[in-house]
């Protein structure tokens, strides 16, 4: 028998002073058998510096077809897709060319190796950004995952402030690549 997702709640009140949105957001999360929590945090995090009324969660791990977040206009034109991790070229590659933008966020300790390998080939794509979460900024908040969560976002100058329970967390992620 299959191991089935599990479901997790997300509260967020998110007030991004870059981009001038300010929204509360009830997410629910299904967290697949092989995915970790810090895997999970990436794709909030994700949803967090992109967060929109049309942004959504998708099939992700269990869909080869889908990003782990897209955002899809009134004619279901993909306006932006997300991905998590380190995928292959030919991923990437595929997500330039169904989308108007693509944004990467990669994660954990070996990424600057993939980087190093990957990155003369996307070059070329003018609607990517590839943005990095150091192990150092993200490990803290992987003791927040719990069931149900409630979280205060603030975004500003690029940096991220979670607030949890009266503990507050800054992650500021890097710009490896493009400017989507």
């Amino acid at each position: 028998m299959a191991i089935k997702a599990t479901i997790f709640k997300a509260e967020l009140q998110i007030s991004d002073m870059d981009r001038n949105y300010y929204a509360s957001h009830s997410l629910t999360l299904a967290r697949h058998p092989s995915e970790t929590d810090e895997r999970m945090l990436i794709r909030l995090l994700a949803f967090i510096l992109n967060a929109s009324e049309s942004l959504q969660f998708t099939k992700g791990l269990s869909e080869d077809e889908e990003p782990e977040l897209w955002e899809k206009n009134l004619t279901d034109e993909i306006d932006l897709w997300i991905e998590v991790g380190m995928p292959d070229e030919r991923r990437i590659r595929k997500a330039c060319s169904r989308s108007k933008a693509v944004i990467l966020y990669s994660y954990g300790g070996r990424n600057d190796v993939w980087w190093q390998q990957i990155q003369n080939k996307l070059t070329r794509f003018k609607n990517l950004k590839v943005v990095n979460f150091s192990k150092q900024s993200t490990e803290p908040l992987t003791n927040l995952v719990e069931r149900t969560m409630q979280f205060d976002c603030s975004i500003q100058d690029g940096q991220i402030w979670i607030t949890h329970e009266g503990d507050s967390f800054s992650v500021e992620p890097e710009v490896w690549f493009g400017s989507v």
